[in-house]
């Protein structure tokens, strides 16, 4: 419909059940994304005037509960979509490009005529338009050009995976328009991490996509990275007693590929030196039977982080089970030993070439302290730099959000709420 259409249905109320399931019941939630999208679609109106059809689209950021650092292995992970994303207004067109404007950043224009990887492109948008648009092609799907503006509430490098909901938008786009939601979420995230991998030249595991592109709280086994198995879970944090709290610990992530690379490349070095590619193939009885072989092959760091897989893959399982059962004592027990593994054994709080910084373990150590025992806090997500993860009881929450704010600086900490639908097609 026409831009001025378009607003007056969301100033009516047309979309408040939508934005409901989106982003929760809280005070004020809603009047804040009306005036979200609304100042979208302006944006959108002043870089391309010439559109007169637009459509709105979103994809979510998501939390990781369990798994930290599983996916990649091929194992278990724990996770949900949330309520915050990535939002498009698009107009599509058959001019043969692409064109993307991302709020706060250049513009990017990508031809449909040439999908190969650029690699002067390697780390911008503009690889993961061509990424995304050569897989979907890939696949035998329809592409075609559309005009966007994307404004995001995901931060980037707060671990709730803003690369990740980017990917998932463009895909959720071309899915949803041009092949009728045929491709499906599995094929949108697997297109998305081929353009993180192949395209933005950026290592990464499936999980991020996958819950992007599900939505909802889901368990994923990726023993089969074609055809990953999920389940989903219905629970309700805020039922239970508990709030969701995510805290930026304001943690530099420039420079740190290196740290985050090392780990995938790390595990794998033990999986190869049983003849196998990822560790979910290995056996943990013969991992600890061949301990001092392994030491003359493969650091005792990697070693460690085999350790972790091994028992953060068998916990992921256990934490979905004790969703289903409703058992939240045993939830957050394993939340904690989740968080104590990241910690001891995969050793991701901090990277090496910068001991100094070592704020996520700040973090960690004080939510402790205020916690008293009860709820349970983590990294959240890669690590190095960025975020962690806590279940607060209820009555614990004001103090919690001020004391993080009080440290990390006002707004580093977030409540969030589990969105039940992944990338979506919010007009249609």
């Amino acid at each position: 419909m026409k831009p001025e259409a378009l607003m007056h249905k969301i100033e009516s109320g047309a979309f408040d059940t939508t934005f409901h399931l989106m982003y929760g019941t809280a005070p004020g939630i809603i009047a804040d994304q009306k005036k979200r999208y609304l100042d979208a679609i302006r944006a959108f109106s002043a870089h391309y005037p010439q559109r007169q059809d637009v459509a709105l689209f979103s994809a979510p950021g998501r939390t990781e509960i369990g798994g930290n650092h599983t996916d990649h292995q091929y194992g278990c992970v724990l996770a949900a979509a949330v309520n915050l994303d990535v939002i498009a207004v698009v107009a599509f067109h058959q001019d043969g490009v692409i064109r993307l404007q991302s709020k706060g950043y250049p513009a990017d224009t990508v031809a449909l005529s040439d999908l190969a990887p650029h690699p002067e492109e390697q780390g911008t948008s503009a690889a993961i338009i061509r990424g995304m648009a050569a897989h979907f092609a890939a696949l035998g799907c329809t592409i075609g050009g559309f005009d966007a503006y994307t404004t995001s509430d995901v931060l980037s490098g707060s671990g709730l995976s803003s690369s990740a909901a980017f990917e998932v938008l463009l895909g959720t786009i071309l899915d949803q328009h041009y092949n009728w939601g045929k491709a499906g979420a599995v094929s949108v995230a697997k297109a998305a991490q081929r353009a993180e991998n192949v395209y933005f030249g950026k290592a990464s595991g499936l999980m991020d996509q996958m819950v992007s592109a599900a939505g909802g709280f889901v368990g994923i086994d990726f023993a089969d990275p074609e055809q990953p198995k999920i389940e989903n879970h219905i629970f309700n944090f805020d039922q239970a007693g508990y709030t969701l709290c995510i805290t930026d610990t304001k943690g530099s992530h420039a420079d740190l590929t290196p740290d985050y690379s090392a780990v995938p490349q790390e595990m794998r070095q033990v999986a190869q030196f049983f003849g196998k590619s990822v560790l979910r193939d290995v056996e943990e009885g013969a991992f600890l039977e061949a301990l001092p072989r392994l030491r003359e092959h493969c650091s005792d760091r990697a070693i460690l982080r085999a350790a972790h897989f091994f028992a953060e893959n068998k916990r992921a399982i256990v934490e979905s089970q004790a969703l289903s059962q409703g058992d939240m004592p045993e939830f957050l027990r394993l939340v904690q030993a989740s968080g104590d593994s990241s910690d001891s054994l995969l050793q991701n709080l901090y990277s090496v070439r910068k001991p100094e910084q070592q704020a996520l373990g700040l973090g960690i150590w004080r939510s402790k302290q205020l916690l008293q025992g009860k709820g349970a806090v983590r990294v959240h997500g890669g690590g190095f730099a960025g975020t962690i993860q806590a279940f607060v009881p209820l009555a614990l929450t004001e103090r919690y959000i001020q004391e993080m704010n009080r440290l990390f600086g006002n707004g580093s900490c977030q409540t969030l709420r589990i969105r039940p639908m992944g990338g979506v097609s919010v007009t249609e």
